[in-house]
């Protein structure tokens, strides 16, 4: 790894969701974003959602996305580490994206220091919710026999099921959430129990689709990282500021 440049971070791409554009126009969107942070990038950090469906069987990965995994294979082979969080969209990673990508896999939050910074960074989903519905959800599908039993179908059973599934998922539909306010809103709420144990100057979270950077009472700042359906937003992080951008 370089010792100077730029960390990047970005999330829910939703590769593959039809928002009334075609997917890969979106996909030649991140990739041109990619290309032109290569070459100061010091790490990029991908926070979950960046595949609306993935499911990985044994000898067959997802149609599509040909351009992105491209990419991603010839960044981390030229030495710069792409780190990849799984989020509710995509947490059925296996050892594909790591083997063939060369890229570091995440399944839970993880808190490292830039720069004598401390960041903590998740894809969001589940942290402080307390609405047992969707924990019950959650562990269903992150239950590993029945993930071992939907890999028994045949691909074009098992994809084509998923792809229905995010169809009906609140982003197909066009629904977007605003911002609730700080005791309504999750991921403030964990963020707080996380501060009460531990200093922390910045947290990065996707999953919530907002792009808003949130300033704590106890010190500290939340980046929403939005998404690349409505705002293509990123995190910029030099060595001394955080910056939310868009890529125009």
């Amino acid at each position: 790894m370089a010792d100077t440049g730029k960390i990047f971070f970005a999330s829910d791409f939703h590769l593959g969701l039809n928002t009334g554009t075609p997917p890969v126009d979106r996909e030649k969107k991140v990739v041109r974003w990619l290309e032109s942070i290569a070459p100061e990038a010091k790490e990029i950090y991908l926070l979950g959602d960046v595949f609306d469906f993935w499911w990985e069987y044994k000898l067959v990965v997802p149609r599509g996305f040909t351009r992105f995994l491209g990419k991603l294979s010839s960044i981390t082979d030229s030495g710069i580490p792409v780190h990849f969080f799984t989020g509710n969209h995509d947490m059925w990673v296996g050892d594909y994206l790591s083997g063939e990508c060369g890229i570091i896999i995440h399944t839970s939050p993880l808190t490292a220091t830039f720069n004598d910074k401390i960041f903590h960074l998740a894809h969001g989903e589940g942290l402080a919710n307390t609405n047992f519905g969707y924990k019950i959800l959650l562990k269903i599908f992150r239950n590993k026999p029945l993930q071992v039993w939907y890999s028994s179908m045949h691909p074009w059973i098992g994809v084509g099921f998923g792809h229905r599934w995010s169809l009906s998922s609140r982003l197909a539909k066009g629904i977007s959430l605003d911002f609730l306010g700080e005791e309504k809103e999750d991921l403030i709420k964990y963020a707080n129990s996380v501060s009460a144990n531990t200093i922390v100057d910045y947290f990065i979270f996707g999953h919530r689709h907002l792009a808003l950077s949130y300033k704590m009472k106890q010190g500290g700042e939340i980046i929403f990282l939005g998404d690349w359906i409505k705002h293509s937003s990123y995190a910029e992080w030099d060595g001394n500021n955080l910056i939310l951008k868009t890529l125009d």
